[in-house]
């Protein structure tokens, strides 16, 4: 579309790209059945009763951006106005307005959030962002990764003639065995695997092109081909409150996929017992049309000398490792080699690598004084020295 020099009597709404995300994501139906923004009648109904024609939807769709020239932008408009949608100077889309109400922010946060106490990292970020006038009306806009997406399913579909086709959320923050477990499985009960790689717009934990890398790493190097699909999918505020299962199951079923799987210790899983039967928030809402898979936690165990549910394993948690992502991130961000039996050496060297780029002074030095070779001299990464270190931390002779 075109750029910055624009009629200075046009009517604009400056938006950023994790609102631009959103409204790209809904526009192509992959929200559905929400497929535009709400106005005040449709937001309050949906606010009260979490349904949305028939189908759940947790909380109303709008679009209330702050600032004040949006501010006064949105105080004059009326209904019919065409309003250009800009983000980082360009125009990226218009809506035509069909109305425009005042909102609580805080309300707001709670509809989402369930709290807004701002020590909750989603809600600092959207009361950032928030405004307290939202608009309605129909809208178009262009955001080519979401159109790649939905291509690149379709092909694959399409390529592999698959019928049964699993769906995972995943940060890989990083990726350790836990996950390879839960993929493996999920690959061998479905004919194509599709992973939605979250892409968080915070630079919080492993950048996005890290954690792609190490997911595909695994997938190019010990999965069959063909079976899987890694699909970046940008973790906009939507996604980000405690009703996010939700959300993540409409777009799964409207990707075209036939099945979710999620893990059972899932904060957002609010697994609570009913007439003494486990239930979850997914039988509250029988009406998303897609099978939701719960999988057990998978941990190491130093008995059993390998990984296995917590569920079937009869020893006690004194003798379990567990896959925490945030202690595995500390150890990879203060430099060390996670233990492979939480990571893959793999996984590990690639990350590492990315991490500490230019770590070692010599690295030719150090890695034939240190490591077993072919007696070639060859030019070696920082991804082999580490691969090879971690083979020299497993050997077990001297041990």
């Amino acid at each position: 579309m075109d750029s910055s020099k624009r009629n200075k009597d046009s009517k604009q709404l400056y938006i950023d790209t994790e609102a631009l995300s959103t409204l790209a994501l809904v526009k192509a139906g992959l929200i559905a059945p929400v497929t535009k923004l709400m106005n005040k009648t449709e937001a309050m109904e949906v606010d009260k009763t979490k349904m949305y024609k028939g189908v759940p939807f947790p909380f109303a769709f709008l679009l209330a951006p702050k600032g004040t020239r949006n501010k006064r932008t949105l105080e004059n408009l009326t209904k019919g106005d065409v309003v250009d949608l800009i983000t980082e100077d360009t125009k990226v889309g218009e809506l035509i307005v069909e109305d425009t109400f005042r909102i609580d922010p805080i309300q707001r946060l709670h509809h989402i959030y369930g709290t807004a106490d701002e020590s909750h990292p989603g809600v600092k970020n959207t009361m950032a962002r928030l405004g307290e006038i939202a608009i309605s009306g129909e809208y178009t806009v262009q955001y080519p990764l979401i159109d790649d997406n939905i291509k690149r399913i379709k092909q694959m579909i399409n390529k592999t003639g698959a019928k049964t086709i699993t769906s995972m959320m995943l940060a890989a923050n990083p990726l350790n065995r836990a996950h390879e477990r839960i993929i493996r499985q999920a690959v061998g009960e479905s004919d194509l695997l599709v992973i939605f790689l979250r892409k968080p717009f915070t630079k919080k934990g492993l950048r996005y092109d890290i954690r792609h890398k190490a997911l595909t790493t695994f997938i190019d190097n010990f999965l069959p081909r063909n079976k899987v699909l890694v699909i970046p999918f940008e973790n906009t505020y939507i996604f980000a409150g405690y009703n996010e299962l939700i959300l993540d199951a409409l777009l799964a079923k409207n990707y075209g996929c036939t099945q979710l799987v999620i893990g059972k210790n899932h904060g957002g899983l609010g697994l609570y017992y009913d007439q003494n039967r486990l239930a979850s928030i997914f039988d509250k809402f029988k009406d998303l049309d897609i099978r939701i898979k719960t999988i057990d936690e998978f941990v190491y165990c130093d008995t059993c000398k390998t990984l296995v549910s917590t569920q079937t394993c009869p020893h006690g948690q004194h003798h379990h490792v567990h896959y925490h992502s945030e202690s595995i991130m500390k150890l990879i961000q203060s430099g060390l080699v996670p233990p492979s039996i939480l990571v893959r050496k793999e996984v590990s060297a690639n990350i590492l690598a990315a991490l500490f780029p230019n770590r070692f002074e010599n690295l030719q030095e150090m890695h034939y004084s240190l490591m077993p070779g072919s007696g070639l001299i060859e030019q070696q990464s920082e991804e082999q020295f580490y691969l090879k270190l971690i083979e020299l931390y497993q050997t077990s002779s001297l041990t």
